[in-house]
This record gives structure tokens, C-alpha cells and sequence, in this order.
């Protein structure tokens, strides 16, 4: 299995919300056990040589969500980052966030760069929490500043290609990811890398994200290893027969 890892994994961590319904408790309760979830993913990526793990925290569309659950979710970020930049520095792990940034708090803006800067020089693996993000917005706004630097005579429109498109989306500077995993056995990508999961291998488990292991990660990259990745192509077995 090692010899054919993921080198990135993403992963939209749905269901807090049923878990703890389900268990009638609030959904605060979810939350808690999805942060837990999250400092278990890190370590299990890290310890199964995953060079980046890209967990999708808060949704450009998450801001509709009633204030107090928003509140919430911004403290328990503050609290991981707190906590967190100990052990990535640790265990040699950089820390990027992708989104807009626009509405976050400045508590919380100041708290990011400054995890961010901390751990900039590490290099075993990265953490990429996607925080008001949107991949339809983070498309136009890559359109928008090639666009400007087309306008301003630093960039020709004839050098666009898919290559250098993916200089001006968030993620630029990291690979596209190998595997996607959605857990809570919804079947959608919800608004989540749509330009950079083009070939992604796609995983659903029934889980909710607070009940999702370490054992589960390693299942997924188990079911990884074994699916054949043709890009378009066809595959050498097909072609000789």
C-alpha cells in the first residue's frame, strides 16, 4: 500500500449536526466531537506519509447558519490554533488556510497568519483548513486577477492555460487532490475544489464525520491503492486485450 499513497487527501467533514441530533443532544455537542476528529485526521495523515490534508471547516455558505453556531465554530478554530501550532511545528507540519477571508473575524484573521508564518518553514506535510470557502467564487476570483494583470500589461491572454490558471486559485503551490472523502454517505462535492478535483478518486462512507477514525482513513487509502487512476487514458490491461 505504500508504494501507492494518496499524496493529497481532501475531506468535506459532514454530519456533526445529525450525529449529535441523532444522540439529541445540540449541535454544539457535533461540533466538539469534529474537532476531536480533526486532531486525530492530522495525526493519522501525517503517520501514513500524507504530504497534504486538505479538511473543508467552513463553507462560504455556512455564514447562513444562526449566529450563535457561527460563534461557536470560530471559537473552537481559535482554541485548535491555540493548541494545534505546538504539535505541527512538532511534527514538521505547515498550516495554510484557503477561503475569501473577507467576513472572518480579526481575532481570528490575526490567529490564522500568524499560525500560518509560524509554520511556514515546515515541510513533512501540509494541513490546508478551507475556511470561507466557495469554489465558484474562488474560480471567478482567479479569472478576475488574471484578468487584471492582462488589463495592466503584466500577463498575455494567450499564456492562460490549465497550468497556469491554477496560479490563481487558493490553492496554488499545492498538488490537485488524489482522493476525496465525504463522510455521512452524502453523494456531493457541495461547492468544494470543483476545478482541482477534476480526477480525484471519489470515497463516501455512511459515517458521520465525529464517529470517523483513524482506521477509517486508513480503509479509504486501502481503497485507494487498489483503483486503477487513467486520467482518459486506457488502461495497459484493456490495451492488450
Amino acid at each position: 500500500m505504500k508504494d501507492n499513497l494518496p499524496k493529497h487527501i481532501a475531506i468535506i467533514m459532514d454530519g456533526n449536526g445529525r450525529w449529535a441530533r441523532e444522540k439529541r443532544l445540540p449541535r454544539v455537542f457535533g461540533h466538539r466531537q469534529g474537532v476531536e476528529r480533526v486532531k486525530e485526521m492530522v495525526r493519522a495523515a501525517h503517520k501514513n506519509k500524507i504530504k497534504v490534508l486538505t479538511l473543508f471547516a467552513f463553507s462560504s455558505e455556512n455564514w447562513l447558519r444562526p449566529k450563535k453556531e457561527i460563534e461557536v465554530l470560530m471559537r473552537y478554530l481559535d482554541i485548535f490554533l491555540d493548541r494545534e501550532i505546538k504539535n505541527m511545528n512538532k511534527n514538521n507540519i505547515r498550516f495554510r488556510v484557503i477561503g475569501s477571508r473577507q467576513r472572518l473575524p480579526q481575532n481570528i484573521l490575526k490567529k490564522i497568519s500568524s499560525t500560518e508564518e509560524k509554520t511556514r518553514q515546515n515541510t513533512e506535510m501540509t494541513l490546508v483548513l478551507a475556511i470561507d470557502y466557495g469554489s465558484r467564487q474562488e474560480i471567478v476570483e482567479g479569472i478576475k486577477q488574471f484578468t487584471r494583470r492582462v488589463i495592466s500589461g503584466k500577463e498575455k491572454l494567450e499564456h492562460l492555460d490549465e497550468d497556469t490558471f491554477g496560479d490563481y486559485l487558493y490553492t496554488a503551490g499545492l498538488p490537485d487532490p488524489d482522493l476525496m472523502i465525504r463522510t455521512s454517505g452524502e453523494l456531493r462535492i457541495s461547492n468544494f475544489l470543483l476545478w482541482q478535483l477534476s480526477y480525484a478518486e471519489l470515497y463516501f462512507p455512511h459515517k458521520y464525520w465525529p464517529d470517523f477514525r483513524e482506521r477509517d482513513l486508513e480503509e479509504a487509502i486501502a481503497e485507494y491503492t487498489k483503483r486503477q487512476r487513467r486520467f482518459g487514458a486506457i488502461s495497459a490491461e484493456k490495451e492488450n486485450n
